[in-house]
């Protein structure tokens, strides 16, 4: 059972008890690799959030027709990642055992490991999907194994071979796409192969992993590590929408938000279109 948040999401705001999808923020950017900020975004995205309007018109549905439950930011060690991922995948466990879909508001995405460690944990079949500029295969970053940079390559550590389903990939080192070649199904630049190869796993459980990232800077400026060539809004919204369909989605995030470098707020604002439309998808 979790507490009430005084600040939510849009429309997000029924029991607990009653909810089918938890959403909770963790405000963590202790390995960002470039420029730091994404501790910020939860906090920046709910209050964005009420410039939304509830019913998405992409889909024909509204937020006020679900039931969702913000349970707010967890408090997290700064100092230390491990006791950081702890913290979300305890979090985690309490929604999924709960029979809840955790959605998780980053912060960098190395917070995305404590959560899939928990879904791993209740759902062995695991799949991962990941939308992404980089490619996050890292084996290290300057000799930490737990950073941004090398998030899916931890993910692997567990998951294995064949489970792992990258879209949008655009960065990473020579030697990481050289890796990927062998150990998950990376797609670069764009979600072109998107519908065929979910139609390989149709059905299967999914942890969905949204790096903000995976879109244009022209569209998404407010970001740690922008890359060019991403892609678009409407691209994004219709990669969640196909996600959802083919897939049964246990539990997602959306991270890499820093609205520190967007002073517009339009990167904010469009963080908070694609939380209410992944929403409504799943």
């Amino acid at each position: 059972m979790l507490n009430n948040n005084i600040e939510t999401f849009i429309a997000c705001d029924k029991p607990y008890e009653e909810a089918d999808i938890v959403i909770f923020g963790a405000p963590f950017d202790s390995t960002t690799s470039f420029r730091p900020g994404t501790r910020f975004a939860s906090k920046a995205i709910r209050g964005e959030s009420f410039g939304l309007e509830t019913y998405s018109p992409y889909q024909d549905k509204d937020l006020s027709e679900i039931a969702v439950f913000d349970s707010g930011d967890l408090e997290l060690c700064f100092g230390d990642s491990e006791k950081a991922l702890a913290a979300i995948e305890e979090r985690t466990n309490i929604i999924l055992n709960d029979k809840k879909i955790p959605l998780m508001i980053g912060g960098e995405h190395l917070v995305s490991l404590g959560a899939v460690r928990a879904a791993y944990k209740k759902y062995p079949d695991l799949h991962l999907i990941q939308f992404d500029a980089h490619t996050d295969l890292r084996e290290d970053y300057l000799g930490a194994k737990f950073s941004h940079a090398s998030v899916i390559r931890r993910c692997h550590d567990f998951l294995g071979d064949g489970r792992i389903h990258q879209f949008g990939i655009r960065s990473g080192e020579k030697v990481e796409f050289e890796w990927a070649k062998e150990h998950t199904n990376l797609h670069k630049f764009n979600l072109s192969k998107l519908e065929s190869s979910l139609s390989h796993i149709k059905g299967s459980k999914v942890y969905f992993t949204i790096d903000l990232d995976v879109l244009d800077p022209s569209v998404f400026p407010g970001t740690g590590t922008p890359e060019a060539g991403g892609i678009s809004f409407l691209e994004l919204l219709e990669g969640i929408r196909l996600v959802a369909e083919y897939t049964d989605i246990i539990a997602c995030d959306v991270n890499e938000l820093s609205p520190i470098y967007d002073q517009s707020g339009a990167s904010t604002a469009t963080a908070c279109k694609v939380i209410r439309e992944l929403l409504l998808a799943i």
